[in-house]
């Protein structure tokens, strides 16, 4: 039997190609989901890697031979798989590795109405079918096989999405994109086309060598030239897209950054307005700025792990129309509780149109706080150095511990969260407070213990 563990991930497939897995193996998968989705039908779509088109097809392959119709959007960002999944009411797999480097793909596969497949919602089913059939191929489906066709969704995706943000009272706004030469260069023409926007293009073509930088606007160095671009021509913004634009980072007019957690928060105050008193999920390291307005407009703010399936567990449970995390992930009840960069980018748009000044003056009175950012800390033993920080902490006076996700101590004035990776030999460290000396005393304090 075969060992898939290296690409199976907790929420997806994902390795280097052909190394690690290949168009033999994609078939297989392609069969499997078939027969762990029961469904008749599903829909796929991959992004501009050069193995992705190859990968995809594979897939289609094997899901048609168990008997399933299979619907092939082609070139598509992820957002616009979940689209096409909600719309047509069909399990869906995307092929893309996001902002891995060219060499690795991957599948996010989800059931119906954008559903997440996870190790507990069927992805480890699905592996372990895999592995059997690894050597000898998948067993032969009686019936016929199914049909394999082409559909184009990105104009209907576009217009669902404007549906959702009005624009048509904005001022004209000059808007740098930075698609990172990733699958943004294909959806955003559509969806801004009409907008009042003039559109500033950046590495709008598809390349999944990525020739120009990483698709990883989290890194600052990917952002220098959306910066640079906004600052040179004067722009009212930048946005940046990761490879296959599920996530949309943000620049003012000067160029510089806009946390995560403002734009949920921004983003979180218009969803009120449209569903007055509805719920909003936030993970652990969103700022505090987050809760605080939430609760401002009206509505109730739900704390939660870190990771897309805590939040699209949290979303369903509690019937909530917004979430967001701090990686610029951003998830809406209007879009099947699935995350969309471009939905939220859109909503961000629409604010800053809607007055008169400049981004940076909009977003102040949703970025309340100093932060450290997250800083990573490689350890010989992740359990043993949590626990020491821990120790330190119990006891001191006015800080409260929990441990939600990783170890959460806060006080009055600031705040810390220590994680541990799932996948590399890191502590990951996140710290708030109400200035930016106190984030300094913090951040060293819990520093000196983690590296000790």
């Amino acid at each position: 039997m075969a060992d898939l563990s290296q690409i199976v991930k907790a929420y997806d497939v994902r390795g280097v190609v052909p190394d690690q897995w290949d168009e033999s193996l994609a078939e297989l998968f392609g069969a499997a989901f078939a027969q762990v989705t029961g469904a008749s039908a599903i829909v796929v779509g991959h992004d501009m890697r050069p193995s992705s088109p190859g990968l995809s097809s594979a897939f289609a392959r094997g899901a048609a031979a168990r008997g399933v119709d299979v619907t092939e959007i082609g070139l598509c960002s992820t957002d616009q798989l979940y689209f096409a999944s909600g719309q047509l009411g069909l399990p869906g797999a995307m092929f893309t590795a996001s902002h891995n480097p060219a060499q690795y793909n991957g599948i996010k596969l989800c059931r119906a109405g954008a559903a997440p497949v996870g190790q507990d919602t069927g992805l480890a089913e699905i592996r372990t079918l895999v592995e059997g059939w690894a050597d000898g191929g998948a067993p032969e489906a009686a019936g016929s096989a199914g049909a394999v066709t082409r559909r184009d969704v990105l104009a209907d995706y576009a217009t669902h999405l404007r549906s959702l943000v009005d624009l048509s009272k904005s001022r004209p706004l000059k808007v740098v994109v930075d698609a990172g030469n990733g699958m943004g260069g294909h959806t955003v023409p559509t969806v801004f086309d009409g907008l009042p926007i003039d559109l500033v293009p950046m590495y709008f073509e598809l390349d999944g060598t990525f020739p120009n930088h990483e698709a990883n606007p989290l890194d600052p160095k990917n952002l220098v030239d959306l910066q640079a671009k906004v600052r040179e021509t004067g722009a009212d913004i930048g946005l940046a897209f990761d490879g296959d634009a599920d996530r949309c980072f943000a620049v003012d007019e000067r160029g510089e950054p806009v946390s995560p957690s403002a734009i949920t928060a921004l983003v979180a105050a218009r969803e009120l307005a449209k569903h007055p008193g509805g719920t909003v999920i936030h993970n652990l390291i969103t700022s505090w700025s987050v809760p605080e307005v939430v609760k401002e407009h009206g509505g109730k703010p739900v704390r939660t792990r870190v990771g897309h399936s805590f939040i699209k567990e949290e979303m369903a449970r509690t019937g909530a129309i917004f979430g967001g995390e701090h990686s610029a992930h951003y998830y809406f009840r209007d879009f099947w509780n699935a995350d969309t960069g471009m939905l939220a980018a859109l909503h961000v748009l629409a604010a800053l149109g809607g007055q008169d000044g400049p981004l940076s003056e909009l977003v102040r009175q949703y970025d309340r706080y100093a932060a450290s950012g997250e800083i990573n800390s490689t350890v010989a033993d992740q359990a043993d150095r949590a626990a020491a920080v821990k120790a330190a902490y119990e006891g001191t006076d006015g800080a409260e511990l929990d441990e939600l996700d990783g170890l959460t101590v806060t006080t009055a004035d600031w705040w810390f969260n220590l994680r541990a990776s799932n996948t590399e030999p890191l502590l990951r460290l996140n710290v708030e407070a109400r200035d930016a000396a106190t984030v300094a005393r913090v951040r060293d304090e819990v520093l000196a213990i983690v590296r000790a």
